[in-house]
């Protein structure tokens, strides 16, 4: 197994166990309380305001998504396995919520703002659903959102000359508010991301 190899496997591996521990919370908050239609409470300061350009170059905020939960996906285009695994899924959970679905907001954030311009990252996120908000922007605000929603990223260079990145393979849930409240993990099992989503549904205020 090559350094790089190692290197990223040890990288997913401790995001799983991350992943893992707020989904166990998650469960903990919300299990005994799933028809008293309360908010889940938020589990950590994670997120927060934010200004990136979709995948028309327009300016998005946090407030462009306000009033429904938001989930979340951070990645890049060039990613082999694990973006392309997890937008398919996003858009095979999409598609399961039926009607559900449009209760929900959902974005994929580059990690890679150089080479991830918004007609690259329109062309990539609408294939899977035009639902998904692809967004980029400035090395400095990229770098802003990741340090806001504490996403692991980091450019590793390739033996060719090239990079690739390596990063967080969690889905983000935030609630309307813009709250941390869970996550999906890497190949988490598809009926276990379904009730997660529909419970953010759930403990959605009837307004949004």
């Amino acid at each position: 197994m090559s350094g790089l190899k190692l290197f990223r496997y040890v990288a997913w591996a401790a995001v799983a166990v991350l992943a893992a521990a707020s989904g166990f919370l998650v469960y903990q908050q919300t299990a005994g309380n799933e028809n008293s239609g309360s908010l889940i409470e938020p589990l950590a300061a994670i997120g927060g305001p934010f200004e990136l350009v979709d995948g028309n170059g327009e300016t998005v905020t946090d407030a462009t998504f306000a009033g429904k939960p938001l989930v979340l996906f951070f990645g890049f285009t060039y990613c082999p396995d694990v973006c392309p695994t997890t937008l398919s899924e996003l858009q095979g959970w999409i598609e399961a919520l039926g009607p559900d679905a449009d209760k929900l907001n959902y974005a994929f954030v580059t990690v890679d703002p150089e080479r991830d311009t918004p007609d690259v990252m329109r062309d990539y996120v609408w294939a899977f659903d035009t639902r998904i908000a692809p967004l980029t922007g400035s090395r400095e605000q990229i770098d802003a959102v990741i340090k806001a929603y504490r996403v692991y990223a980091k450019k590793v260079p390739l033996d060719d000359g090239d990079y690739t990145m390596d990063h967080s393979a969690a889905v983000y849930l935030m609630n309307s508010d813009n709250k941390f409240v869970g996550t999906i993990a890497y190949a988490e099992a598809e009926e276990t991301a379904l009730q997660k989503l529909r419970r953010l549904i759930a403990n959605a205020p009837a307004s949004s």
